[in-house]
């Protein structure tokens, strides 16, 4: 017993030797926040306050010192996320993952996005501002890569460090560009439901344009399936160890809607969750520039950002700016393929990909006059006829170096708006508002006209000469308001008015945030930073009230269960509202997943309906398919000898959801309240593994909000005990310019990617709970708040 206790002692004492010399090490890690530390390449001294929040106030000689060194401060918090992002344009994740991420480099490696970096770069004046400040910026990342501390993830994974280069920022842009493009998610999805059912069954779903009625206001043969296309690129970005992006709000008010007499700013981008978040905020100040900006990792100047003078930030356009072709190759020539003049020889690209313990894996790429052949770089897409992804991205002379220095570097809305001017793709809407009391919202996006009777929104024939003809739209007739009479812009993803006089081709999601951030605007001209701090979370669906109205409608009360009848009566007093405590919308989201698969699921198939669930086109599509009693959609084409009608559908989805509601939350109807079923945590790529899971992920979090109303927390609709809430607001922001030091802003989780800084996760309680912080200018009070770090020179 003694020799037991013994060797136990000896095995526990092993044990924690081993912790603490683990714990040891990852302190090692942390980065430094206070002190002195000499690098080369500054012409003098520069000094960074890190607040409290962890934020670089990094103050400079001159602007190449201080982008050196916010590319050092940069690295030290987001090396590892540097190091993921840069990654994904150029198919290198396998390296680093082995084969299981061998499906997103063959993919992305064959958009040709690495290669129409190369093109950019080449063609960039090198003696130009943004490429020197670009520059210096990579020189601050190498210096840290070379001489800083190696984040935990480069030893887990074993990766070897590498100099970050110019290609590194194009390519992070790239990826960037893609994630929010829409076509190659819906267009395969709606061919199939046309080639199967006809016209009769797009109708509901407003391929027309004709459900999008809160429009932004401008101041000026054989088929084959396609559904896999859908399938693979949607589940490729949502694996992506880099969050995409995918909707947001934002909203300027002129001097006439404000308290003070002076713009507000509003800004929310909606992008995947992850661990660390999407954005590292800094603020730079030197005699001829300063900007408190927000920054993609890897990238040297921010996409949302302000300073005394000006402030702007984005939201997706949702315009179309991808098509898919359905190309035909020669019978007698596979390396052929027909176009309208004759056949073509395809172009051939070869890449290899490395793959981590295992073989390379060599990927011959076929090219037509449209873009890359898809059917070899998408898992499981087998087809007869080879498709081609043309993209604009890659098509078009890639400005955006130019693009991101010019808006971050305005002096004033002229400039602002050239600096939109450049960005081919992606689509977005970028927003700006001034202390001279402008505001404006401009778009950004080559747009095209098609030829008429051409439809974006299919796969487009690529032989006949036709449906690949595009008229280029000059920048002028890009969407855009320039202080209107209505005192404020916003955009919510939501579908502007006509474009040289036809609908312009988008994927537009649907009027709920849209009409309630214009009612909320048009009834109030005396708006506060608080007002609209608590404007951003506002959790109410006017539409979800009028959807729950259709559909009780039918409903007939008398011949429904107790428990039925209890859940129907909460539902008819809902206010629209989306808060923890409300049972309204555990009810009501059951209730739509329910309604949607017995409505679509016998059409579509359990594939293609899983993937109907992730596009904009069904969002848009419940309030006005739930009103169309002569919908084809509701019969159950599985049931021969009957022909089920709504009351039937909308019925049988409520017991349903009513019985999961009890099996899943127990038979107190009155219990079932939000926050037992919607919460998020936020992932860390290595937090899939169970051993690091506590370490790396945060959460999880209780949190209000849903699917299209301003707090837009994002999520699937399912039948699972709780929804996974994927995606929402990456940032708050407030900019006040009555009181422009005292902005405010609020971070999913937290500055630093690093797990052992207190800046990792130290925002995520206050996010849950809709709270802000400051965003600091004023230098008296960030000294007085922060640690200092001293950069010598070398």
């Amino acid at each position: 017993m003694k020799k037991l206790k013994k060797i136990l002692l000896v095995f526990i004492s092993f044990i924690a030797l081993i912790s603490l010399s683990l714990y040891g090490y990852l302190l090692t890690t942390k980065p430094k926040y206070e002190g002195e530390l000499s690098i080369k390449n500054i012409s003098k001294e520069t000094t960074v306050y890190f607040d409290d929040y962890g934020v670089p106030h990094i103050y400079a000689a001159n602007q190449k010192d201080a982008m050196t060194t916010l590319g050092y401060v940069h690295a030290q918090d987001r090396l590892w996320q540097m190091e993921l992002i840069r990654r994904i344009a150029p198919g290198k994740l396998s390296e680093i993952f082995g084969t299981r991420a061998l499906k997103n480099d063959k993919f992305f490696i064959g958009l040709g996005i690495d290669e129409n970096s190369e093109k950019a770069i080449a063609e960039l004046d090198k003696n130009g501002k943004p490429y020197q400040m670009a520059m210096a910026y990579l020189d601050g990342v190498n210096q840290y890569l070379e001489n800083g501390k190696t984040p935990i993830e480069f030893t887990i994974l074993g990766i070897k460090k590498e100099k970050f280069t110019l290609k590194d920022v194009y390519n992070t842009f790239g990826y960037m560009a893609f994630s929010f493009a829409m076509a190659q998610k819906t267009d395969p999805l709606l061919t199939d439901i046309r080639n199967q059912y006809g016209e009769a069954y797009l109708k509901d779903l407003g391929i027309d344009y004709s459900l999008n009625p809160t429009r932004l206001k401008i101041s000026k043969e054989q088929t084959q399936k396609y559904v896999e296309i859908s399938k693979s690129i949607t589940t490729l970005l949502e694996n992506s160890p880099v969050p995409p992006f995918i909707g947001s709000n934002s909203w300027v008010l002129s001097p006439k809607k404000t308290k003070t007499g002076k713009v507000l700013f509003c800004n929310d981008p909606h992008i995947e969750y992850s661990q660390p978040g999407t954005w590292y905020e800094a603020h730079i100040s030197c005699p001829e520039y300063e900007m408190y900006g927000y920054y993609i990792a890897g990238t040297p100047f921010p996409l949302l950002g302000h300073n005394r003078d000006y402030a702007y930030g984005l939201t997706m356009f949702e315009n179309d700016d991808a098509d898919l072709f359905q190309e035909e190759n020669n019978p007698k020539d596979e390396n052929q393929y027909k176009t309208v003049t004759g056949f073509e020889k395809y172009k051939i690209r070869t890449k290899t990909i490395k793959v981590k313990d295992s073989t390379s894996v060599i990927l011959k790429i076929k090219e037509t006059q449209h873009g890359p052949i898809i059917n070899d770089l998408i898992a499981d897409f087998k087809t007869q006829k080879p498709v081609s992804f043309s993209w604009i991205y890659t098509q078009q002379p890639n400005k955006i170096l130019d693009a991101v220095y010019g808006l971050s570097r305005a002096n004033d809305i002229a400039e602002f708006q050239k600096g939109v001017s450049y960005i081919v793709a992606p689509g977005l809407n970028i927003m700006y508002g001034d202390a001279k009391n402008n505001i404006a919202w401009f778009t950004s996006g080559k747009l095209y006209k098609l030829e008429k009777g051409v439809n974006a929104n299919f796969i487009l024939n690529g032989t006949n000469g036709i449906d690949d003809k595009k008229q280029f739209l000059d920048y002028s007739n890009n969407p855009s308001a320039i202080n209107p009479s209505w005192n404020y812009v916003y955009s919510s993803n939501n579908m502007p008015e006509a474009i040289e006089g036809y609908n312009y081709p988008g994927y537009y999601l649907p009027e709920d945030r849209a009409r309630r951030i214009t009612n909320l605007l048009d009834n109030k001209s005396d708006w506060s930073k608080e007002d609209v701090s608590k404007m951003l979370t506002d959790n109410t669906s006017p539409v979800s009230i009028e959807i729950v109205k259709t559909m009780l409608s039918v409903i007939d009360s008398e011949k429904l269960s107790e428990q039925e009848k209890t859940a129907v009566n909460i539902l008819k007093n809902w206010k629209g509202t989306n808060g923890l405590a409300d049972v309204a919308p555990t009810i009501y989201n059951k209730w739509i997943y329910l309604y949607l698969k017995n409505t679509y699921q016998d059409e579509m198939g359990e594939i293609s309906f899983k993937q109907f669930l992730k596009t904009h086109i069904m969002k848009q599509s419940i309030a006005f398919q739930t009103k169309n009693e002569n919908s084809p959609w509701w019969d159950n084409i599985a049931t021969k000898n009957k022909k089920e009608t709504r009351k039937d559908i909308l019925k049988l989805a409520l017991q349903q959801a009513v019985l999961s509601l009890n099996n899943q939350l127990g038979n107190e109807v009155n219990s079932w309240t939000w926050n037992r079923v919607h919460k998020v945590e936020y992932k860390h790529p290595l937090g899939s593994v169970a051993l690091f899971k506590p370490f790396f992920n945060v959460g999880i979090f209780d949190i209000s909000g849903t699917n299209e109303v301003i707090n837009n927390t994002m999520f699937d609709y399912s039948d699972a005990a709780e929804y996974t809430i994927k995606a929402g607001p990456s940032t708050r922001r407030i900019v006040d310019f009555s009181d422009v030091e005292n902005s405010w802003s609020i971070l999913p989780t937290g500055q630093s990617g690093n797990p052992m800084s207190k800046h990792y996760n130290d925002q995520a309680e206050m996010y849950a709970t809709g709270k802000f912080r400051k965003m600091k200018l004023n230098k008296e009070e960030i000294i007085k708040t922060s640690t200092k770090l001293v950069f010598k020179t070398k």
